[in-house]
């Protein structure tokens, strides 16, 4: 027999999953306009036509942390990557252009940078609105290519962003469940290797803007990312 307890807690478990989902639809209204990046997307598509990547490669995409990674095929070697990233973007925009940005390399793993602008804008977007919209990139990515393995990493610190590490976090530990209920979705942890041991941020990683990695920074980020990938994708070279 359900007690009466039980249903009423049943009860509010749904009534707060209904509130949550009539939220996130409600902010999806307000998320930024993707078409603010259809620029950079056809500059990408330009850069195809006079060099095509080669398929079955490693795509990297996401904001500013994967755009302005320079060092990337060097830090990855031996794995092929193609960098598709576009800074200042969101999760919504990586979901928007997976098409354009991902898919169309037919690659055999995709691996996302996003959750830093989400949490660290001005207005940010709510954590299960960022978790929904991975949620769908990586059925989208399941159901256009069933063996193409995601890897997820976690939002990094940052000087300028400290205020906002926790909700960070927060959107850090939702990746890493979506991972665990995925056999083709891996979490990469970034963020423990920059930060100090006693859980402070470093400032020695940063350029002036207290936001993007400096050298060093990339160094640590790349050889985190490097460790992650090896293990799985080193026999398809």
């Amino acid at each position: 027999m359900i007690s009466k307890s039980s249903c009423l807690l049943r009860g509010a478990a749904v009534a707060a999953l209904l509130l949550a989902t009539v939220s996130a639809l409600l902010y999806a209204q307000q998320l930024p306009d993707p078409q603010r990046f259809e620029s950079a997307i056809s500059q990408f598509e330009q850069q195809d036509r006079a060099n095509r990547p080669p398929e079955g490669a490693i795509v990297l995409t996401g904001s500013s942390s994967i755009a302005r990674w320079s060092a990337a095929e060097a830090a990855m070697a031996p794995l092929t990557v193609i960098l598709r990233g576009f800074g200042g973007s969101v999760m919504n925009d990586v979901l928007h252009y997976l098409d354009r940005v991902a898919l169309v390399y037919n690659p055999r793993a995709i691996l996302i940078y996003e959750g830093d602008n989400d949490t660290g804008a001005f207005n940010p977007i709510p954590n299960e609105v960022i978790l929904d919209q991975l949620r769908q990139i990586i059925s989208r990515i399941h159901e256009a290519l069933p063996e193409t393995r995601v890897y997820v990493l976690s939002v990094k610190p940052s000087v300028l962003r400290w205020s906002v590490w926790p909700a960070a976090e927060q959107v850090s530990a939702g990746y890493k469940e979506i991972a665990e209920n995925d056999p083709l979705v891996y979490y990469v942890d970034v963020a423990t290797p920059l930060l100090n041991e006693d859980g402070s941020v470093r400032t020695d990683i940063y350029v002036q803007d207290d936001l993007h990695l400096n050298d060093l920074g990339n160094q640590i980020w790349g050889a985190s990312i490097k460790a992650a990938l090896m293990p799985i994708e080193a026999k398809f070279e």
